[in-house]
């Protein structure tokens, strides 16, 4: 059967963010934005899924994958696709982007172009901020080279001296705890000078009776696909802190320098990087285009952002009632960022100050720096409440704040277990059991994002508060497995990972296939950030020659040959970028008349489906489901961000059709959820009267 591979795949979805640089109806610091976000997203490609192949390469492996490509194979288109990527990538930045940022008053000077004033005022910051922060490093070939650290910007310099004939060489790092753009007075607008072209300029300094006769600025991107080697680890804490240590000195497989670059420097660097011409790629401007961050953050420059979307209060939700008795009278579905993450927080720090609670259960994944929810768990812990918390260590580039949290948990008080040997756990549930008049009563929590208030501004997901039998009772026996390591049997409701998710949704697939096969409408709609798992992928097949009508949102990578007339003429991939990133998980089986839908913290992937612990939750009370299904029949709709996806898995913009009025999804979703919250308002005296009408 036909497969598109992984990677390409990726670097397609990665060519989609970067195509919203190039949309002139974007707001110009939003297209600077999607930039920095696409070359930040290609430095975590190279670290992880390009490392993983470098080693696999290392080992000899010659092991296809679906779609019959080895790992050189995949190494040597990736590095194809890559530079046509850069090339697009500097031209946008070049004569487009820096000449729009111009004429709208925000520049990134070259020294030349500095007024007196303003060398003045760099010289002076230059002495006073930047040079005590630098150190040389010599090259000698008597010594061990100098350690090149991962994503880091350096400068190679030729160094003369007068009274040898032969020059030296050093590399000059450039601090990390400076801004990258240095700003400089200006009578119009912002004006910045980038940093490394301050400190070439005065490399003089660093190396007194000598010269720097050239220079050039470079950076690596070494290997961080390094794992836990669980069955030897007798501390996972501490294996994982060797893990971090490997990775600074992980293999080079990546290495960034400006076009141009003298043979001599060029060279010095491939020898100490121990890197060959396939980890070079020569750049054509500015490197690290991920620190343009900076630039699309400008306050000063309101008019060229984004509109604010606040977050809205939920029309479900009572202020002014403990979130408890909200819970207790009906399902609240929220879907984030357009309704508040806020009550989810709410939840928890309730929880810790309320003497009614007895016990709280959270899965954590991924948390933010100040978290409030960490907060909650350790005020909950020290009010003698039970607290138990499952940290995952495993979480890629948060493991060592994941570690420093389990410590601060534990410090207050707080049982903590360290995930799921061999497994990553990524399910999004909190369970909280409270003494109601003598009866224990629990609440959940469970959802497709991390508990993450910086992210859940800016991520789609769905947030489910329910108090269902069925669901807690679920939860409960989810949390009694996984933290006593015991085997995890099949529940009332929700299906989990790895042991019976992945059976449910090929089961749901070809549920919808039998039901095709024998004249019945079928249908299947479904929502998630990738789509990789061959088996899933073969049902999808199945039920589309079977005549099931299947329509997919998935916003990255797509394994799935669209546009076969044998496999998938039945078969419609769309993938929307836009302001948020899209990660809510949500899947619609027509199911006869009577729809069947669910939202997961898992998507159709083969390490989500037989390799983490996740969960598919059903959602079956009315409004919550009809919510669901219309969220999923507007992402189809959208012709203004969203992408059709190609039969060689590069994609196209979808265009509104002649006659036809634009639609965004995610501006829909914001309109929708500010006229919910304006109902709301109008009706909040009277809002708490109609809470009645528990649960079933």
């Amino acid at each position: 059967m036909p497969f598109i591979n992984r990677e390409l795949s990726w670097l397609e979805f990665n060519q989609r963010v970067l195509e919203q640089s190039r949309q002139s109806r974007t707001p110009l610091l939003e297209r600077v934005k999607f930039l920095a976000i696409a070359d930040s997203n290609l430095d975590e490609f190279f670290q992880v899924r390009v490392g993983g192949l470098v080693m696999l390469q290392s080992s000899g492996s010659r092991v296809p994958d679906i779609a019959g490509l080895t790992p050189s194979q995949q190494i040597a288109l990736i590095r194809k696709r890559v530079t046509a990527f850069a090339e697009i990538q500097y031209d946008l930045l070049n004569n487009a982007l820096m000449p729009a940022l111009a004429e709208a008053g925000i520049r990134i000077l070259k020294l030349n172009e500095l007024s007196q004033g303003q060398d003045l005022q760099v010289d002076s910051f230059f002495s006073e901020m930047i040079y005590p922060l630098l150190t040389p490093l010599a090259i000698d070939e008597e010594d061990p080279p100098p350690s090149i650290q991962n994503l880091r910007l350096f400068i190679a310099c030729r160094i003369d001296n007068p009274e040898q004939q032969e020059g030296r060489y050093a590399f000059v790092p450039l601090p990390e705890n400076l801004p990258r753009f240095i700003s400089v007075q200006s009578s119009k607008g912002s004006s910045f000078v980038a940093i490394e072209d301050i400190v070439q300029r005065q490399l003089g300094e660093l190396f007194p009776g000598e010269t720097v006769g050239a220079s050039a600025l470079f950076r690596i991107t070494r290997n961080s696909d390094i794992a836990v080697q669980e069955e030897d680890a007798i501390d996972l804490a501490g294996e994982m802190a060797e893990v971090l240590a490997a990775r600074r000195i992980g293999t080079t497989i990546r290495v960034q320098i400006a076009k141009g670059t003298p043979r001599d420097l060029l060279r010095l660097v491939q020898e100490v990087t121990r890197s060959g011409p396939a980890e070079l790629y020569r750049m054509g401007g500015l490197l690290q285009l991920a620190d343009l961050m900076q630039i699309s953050q400008l306050s000063d420059h309101q008019e060229l952002s984004n509109p604010p979307w606040p977050p809205l209060p939920s029309p479900l939700i009572d202020y002014n009632t403990p979130i408890f008795e909200v819970i207790s009278a009906r399902d609240v579905l929220l879907f984030h960022p357009y309704e508040s993450f806020d009550p989810v927080i709410r939840m928890l720090e309730e929880a810790a100050q309320d003497p009614d609670v007895l016990a709280i259960k959270q899965v954590l994944y991924r948390t933010a720096s100040d978290s409030r929810i960490i907060s909650a768990l350790i005020r909950a812990a020290e009010n003698g409440k039970q607290v138990t918390v499952l940290v995952e260590l495993k979480a890629r580039f948060d493991e060592a704040r994941n570690l420093q949290r389990a410590e601060m948990l534990q410090r207050a008080g707080v049982q903590i277990v360290y995930g799921v040997k061999d497994l990553k756990t990524h399910a999004k549930v909190t369970l909280i059991a409270r003494n109601e008049d003598g009866r224990l009563k629990r609440y959940v929590h469970l959802g497709t994002g991390n508990y993450n208030e910086t992210t859940a501004q800016l991520y789609t997901d769905v947030s489910y508060l329910t108090c269902r039998p069925q669901l807690v009772a679920d939860a409960s026996h989810f949390f009694n497995a996984v933290t006593g390591r015991s085997k995890l049997m099949r529940l009332q409701k929700i299906c989990a990972a790895p042991v019976h998710l992945k059976n449910r949704i090929i089961e749901l697939i070809e549920a919808e296939a039998d039901r095709a096969r024998h004249g019945e409408p079928a249908l299947i709609m479904a929502k998630c950030n990738s789509l990789q798992d061959p088996d899933v992928i073969k049902t999808l097949y199945r039920a589309s020659r079977a005549g099931v009508k299947i329509k997919l949102n998935i916003r990255g990578i797509c394994c799935l040959k669209t546009e076969s007339k044998r496999y998938s003429k039945n078969i419609e991939v769309r993938s929307i970028v836009d302001r948020y990133l899209e990660h809510a998980r949500i899947f619609y089986f027509h199911h006869g008349g009577d729809p069947e839908v669910y939202f997961s913290s898992a998507d159709w992937m083969t390490r989500n489906l037989e390799k983490r612990v996740e969960l598919l939750v059903p959602v079956e009370d009315p409004p919550s489901k009809k919510r669901l299904i219309r969220i999923l029949e507007a992402a189809f709709r959208d012709n203004t961000n969203a992408f059709r996806i190609l039969k060689d898995g590069s994609s196209i913009p979808v265009a509104p059709a002649k006659g036809e009025k634009r639609f965004r999804f995610q501006e829909h979703l914001y309109k929708t959820a500010s006229k919910a919250a304006k109902i709301r308002q109008k009706i909040a005296p009277v809002f708490s009267q109609y809470l009645g009408g528990g649960v079933g």
